[in-house]
């Protein structure tokens, strides 16, 4: 084994998770994960933590995502169809299955890590078919999230393919992107979380001759912002991480990404939304816009903005069409639709509620700014506490 697996694992157990002797931990282990795994399981076993590990396969879930539909097409021979009776086609799933949630429940932590065979398992899924298995399984992802989760990736080849790199490579770009000093990071990060925390908008404007402009508010009053320093101790919940995000709100004008993603298993780029009074009322895609579509259709809290993130991490240096490393990347912001995180909530309040939070990047490295009240905070993106700022 590669000694930086289990390297890897020691931050996933220790600085990440910040596991405990007699923690109850799910791991969930993707199909090419397999060696991550076994590392991250001797880790937890020398921490004296207990551990339940779950087969995180995108193959399994898309074959059972194909054996609902087929058996609401088909019916089961007593007179009920399987549809869920909202007319759409879908087929219906148990609402907040009871086995998985307390499952979650009881663990004090959940590890996912990621590293399936196919980057696209689930592309032949219907959109009908994940929005309602998404809506059904929401007690579960609740129950998911109040533990101290952290999700990471194993190298693999399939998303090296996806990145555009050679297997070799690619392994080197994660491992230079975990291996890191996180706390260093923190430190280097905290500026950019004071900004806007004192803060009550945020403007962030790109003008471009070849792309549509942004020019897009939001109010951040009375939020608290996630210095995501890859750690639960940060409210941070991914390995790498290096963003620091809010949770905006009264959202009006319009933003354009272009850095192109995958959203469920659909490969989306050029996103272009319009906002009024804070939900999205004109979208449109160059590629991909019925997967964009099935997004914001899945419930009201789809149209609306759940998270600001400002990705800060240098170390990440290129755009691999991964949201766990692109949307951390230095010079870049992302907007995500959906669910907003409560940790950049008050205590008591409700931020924006959905079933999904799907987020879309934009590359401020040029002819762009980002203003909190006014100022510029950053421009082409350089921070004003970073050399070279031009205010």
């Amino acid at each position: 084994m590669d000694e930086r697996v289990r390297e890897h694992a020691a931050v996933l157990v220790d600085w990440s998770a910040r596991v405990e002797a007699g923690d109850d931990v799910v791991v969930s282990v993707a199909e090419d994960a397999h060696e991550l795994g076994v590392a991250v399981a001797e880790a937890l076993g020398e921490r004296g933590a207990n551990v339940t590990t779950l087969y995180g396969s995108a193959e399994v879930s898309r074959a059972y995502l194909k054996g609902a539909e087929a058996g609401s097409e088909g019916g089961d021979g007593d007179g009920d169809d399987g549809d869920d009776g909202d007319g759409d086609g879908a087929p219906s799933f148990d609402d907040d299955p009871a086995v998985e949630r307390a499952l979650f429940e009881a663990a004090d932590a959940y590890l996912r890590i990621g590293g399936g065979r196919n980057t696209t398992a689930s592309a032949d899924v219907a959109s009908e078919t994940r929005q309602a298995y998404a809506k059904a399984r929401q007690g579960v992802r609740e129950a998911r999230m109040d533990t101290d989760w952290v999700s990471t990736v194993h190298p693999t080849r399939s998303l090296a393919q996806q990145a555009g790199m050679a297997y070799e490579e690619y392994r080197e770009f994660v491992y230079d992107a975990v291996l890191h000093d996180w706390e260093a990071l923190a430190d280097e990060m905290a500026a950019m979380k004071d900004a806007l925390d004192r803060g009550d908008e945020v403007r962030i404007v790109t003008e471009r001759d070849d792309a549509p402009d942004t020019d897009i508010s939001m109010s951040i009053a009375g939020r608290t912002a996630v210095n995501s320093a890859a750690s639960v101790a940060y409210d941070s919940h991914n390995l790498p991480s290096g963003e620091v995000f809010t949770a905006p709100y009264d959202t009006e004008g319009e933003a354009f990404f272009d850095v192109p993603m995958t959203i469920d298993a659909t490969r989306v780029r050029d996103v272009h939304l319009v906002f009024e009074d804070g939900e999205v009322v004109d979208f449109s895609a160059g590629a991909g816009e019925g997967a964009l579509a099935s997004v914001l259709d899945t419930d009201a809290g789809a149209r609306r903005l759940g998270e600001l993130g400002i990705g800060m991490n240098r170390g990440i240096d290129r755009f691999t069409d991964s949201i766990l490393f692109d949307e951390k990347m230095g010079d870049t912001v992302h907007l995500a639709v959906g669910r907003a995180y409560d940790a950049c909530l008050p205590e008591g309040e409700s931020g924006n509620d959905s079933a999904v939070h799907v987020d879309m990047i934009s590359d401020v490295s040029e002819d762009s700014r980002l203003e909190i009240d006014g100022e510029v905070v950053q421009r082409n993106g350089t921070f004003r506490w970073e050399d070279g700022f031009e205010g």
